[in-house]
């Protein structure tokens, strides 16, 4: 597909009511979950890994759910691209955590706000760009004609994306020293070599080490936040915590864990909301085989 497709598909789904664009993704995931999909296997296996002391009819509502938001999040996100600052600021529907944004923010020195993939983490960067002047670290698609039209739509109300190379974390540490916001994915899997080894939900995860090192010699806030989508495309309520102490720790497992901790709070609050269907556990410490090679 070219670029100049992508954008129509983007610009098509761009022009729908939200809610009827929602309904669009809810059946995508819905489709997901039917048909016998990785995605629906991947889903049902991270919760069972992650809630054993829930039953089989849970887990499989909300995999369910889950696939559906996900579709969600497909479909909302060229909506979200093209829909303009003001906009975003009035689908947010509240904070809670507000004065926690505030105080770090308020402090001049750079804040890292870690949102992970838990409900619509394409306007929780959106919306906070337009709170503070923010950087935000992304992995480049590996569809390169995606590229272009996912850059603009993420910077369209004012944030910067820098890639996850040398010369794009050199630029993320001058937008620090800038007192700049700081977005960041804490529950992507890193490369080999740049993460270790923490729990989250009771199991070895690889976890990311670049923010606690970034954040840690100054103790730059750590926020962890997401937005809940709300039902019926009526927008977004954006939840916000502040990360402990232990985060700053100069052990990187430690640090890990509390990143890890912090997300796994945030997930409980709703988890037919988090992608479930990423391979969270792909990378498995020596001689423990993957859970996903059923």
């Amino acid at each position: 597909m070219t670029e100049r497709l992508i954008r129509l598909a983007f610009a098509l789904l761009a022009r729908l009511p939200l809610r009827l664009n929602h309904a669009l993704g809810a059946a995508i995931g819905w489709c997901a979950w039917v048909w016998p999909t990785r995605m629906r296997r991947v889903s049902l296996i991270n919760l069972e890994l992650c809630f054993p002391e829930r039953d089989e009819r849970w887990r499989r509502r909300i995999a369910r759910q889950s696939l559906m938001e996900t579709g969600k999040a497909l479909t909302e996100a060229p909506w979200l691209w093209r829909a303009g600052p003001q906009r975003i600021v009035e689908l947010c529907r509240g904070i809670d955590g507000e004065t926690a944004f505030h105080e770090a923010v308020a402090g001049g020195h750079g804040v890292f706000l870690a949102s992970p993939h838990l409900g619509g983490w394409e306007f929780a960067g959106l919306y906070a760009a337009t709170r503070a002047p923010m950087t935000s670290l992304y992995r480049p698609p590996r569809q390169q004609v995606l590229e272009n039209p996912m850059r603009e739509g993420r910077e369209s109300t004012g944030g910067r994306l820098v890639p996850t190379t040398t010369g794009g974390i050199k630029t993320l540490k001058r937008a620090l020293d800038a007192g700049h916001l700081i977005g960041i994915l804490p529950d992507q899997t890193p490369k080999r070599g740049t993460g270790v080894f923490a729990p989250f939900f009771g199991h070895p995860a690889y976890t990311m080490v670049l923010l606690p090192r970034l954040a840690g010699p100054r103790r730059v806030p750590v926020l962890v936040g997401f937005a809940l989508r709300l039902p019926r495309g009526r927008g977004y309520r954006f939840h916000c915590i502040r990360a402990p102490e232990s985060i700053f720790d100069p052990d990187p497992a430690v640090a890990a864990t509390t990143l890890n901790r912090v997300v796994e709070e945030l997930v409980r609050q709703c988890p037919e909301q988090y992608a479930w269907s990423y391979r969270r556990f792909s990378e498995r410490p020596p001689g423990m085989p993957s859970p996903y090679r059923r």
